[in-house]
């Protein structure tokens, strides 16, 4: 499917991920946990269909049942007790709670990475940084693109030692511990290769030297300006009505915070159009395509 607000500017591209991002990470109330997983939940299985939503529920469905289950059977604060293990200790309400809501922040940043992963390409991520720290910019695009390259590569080889009857899944216990000592053997060689490739591939055109110019296809223009304007505000908005005490919500003793004030609703509202500002951009845009084609 068609992702419009990945035409944006890179710059646009980067603050935001950057602020869902931050706050979905320091952001512990519980509206504001809700908002981020609904919109980066959304907007994953709008990049990436199908595969992401089974992704979400055969994983990250169960992740959210262990982590919640494990927080209270460590953390033992709180003030409401219901009921005490084996142990003596005690199972408080607060240490459900908190473990519910550690859940679904851990689960709803993996999500926006994923986003970001299809959003924020490596030639993005140079052409932000490539001027300012060329070697670090260059690692870390290296980095962000390693892990669905080495998987790619993994099911290549994977099935090339299929072929020949040394997969993992062939033989017996140690025959398959071979075989996949194999495999991890060629990915380990595969990789270091590939980076070397990569350094040397860089420096042979200039990477990094004083004064060298690049092509770029990325240009500012109203577009881009109007949504920089806006996620300025937005963030702008969040991060001092957080100042102020506008999202403050407490888990320990007892929980308490914010809730239903006007205030706080007013910065809901903002984080919530924070968050799904790609989907609606991509559906007044899905729009527009059909619009055009019905010839309306």
């Amino acid at each position: 499917m068609r992702d419009s607000f990945s035409a944006y500017h890179p710059v646009v591209n980067f603050l935001y991920f950057t602020l869902v991002l931050l706050f979905s990470m320091f952001f512990m109330h519980p509206v504001c946990l809700g908002i981020s997983l609904l919109c980066a939940f959304i907007y994953s299985v709008y990049l990436n269909g199908k595969k992401a939503l089974s992704f979400n529920l055969k994983y990250m469905l169960p992740m959210l049942a262990v982590t919640a289950l494990v927080n209270p059977a460590f953390n033992h604060e709180g003030g409401t007790i219901l009921t005490y293990l084996r142990g003596g200790n005690p199972l408080t309400l607060e240490s459900i709670v908190y473990g519910i809501a550690a859940a679904v922040m851990l689960i709803t940043v993996i999500c926006w990475f994923s986003c970001y992963n299809a959003v924020m390409t490596s030639d993005k991520f140079v052409y932000l940084f490539g001027r300012v720290i060329p070697a670090l910019s260059l690692i870390l695009s290296m980095a962000l693109r390693f892990v669905p390259r080495f998987r790619a590569q993994f099911k290549v080889v994977s099935d090339a030692q299929k072929c020949v009857g040394r997969d993992i899944s062939n033989g017996s216990i140690l025959q398959r511990a071979k075989h996949g000592v194999r495999i991890l053997s060629i990915m380990v060689t595969w990789a270091l290769e590939n980076a070397i490739e990569t350094a040397d591939s860089m420096r042979s055109r200039g990477y990094g030297l004083p004064g060298r110019t690049a092509f770029s296809i990325y240009r500012f223009d109203r577009r881009d300006k109007s949504a920089l304007l806006f996620l300025l505000f937005c963030g702008g908005y969040i991060l001092a009505g957080a100042t102020l005490g506008g999202l403050y919500y407490r888990y320990f003793p007892t929980m308490k915070g914010v809730w239903l004030e006007l205030y706080p609703v007013s910065l809901y509202l903002c984080y919530l159009a924070l968050g799904s500002a790609p989907v609606v951009i991509n559906i007044k845009e899905d729009r527009k395509w059909k619009a055009i084609r019905s010839g309306t």
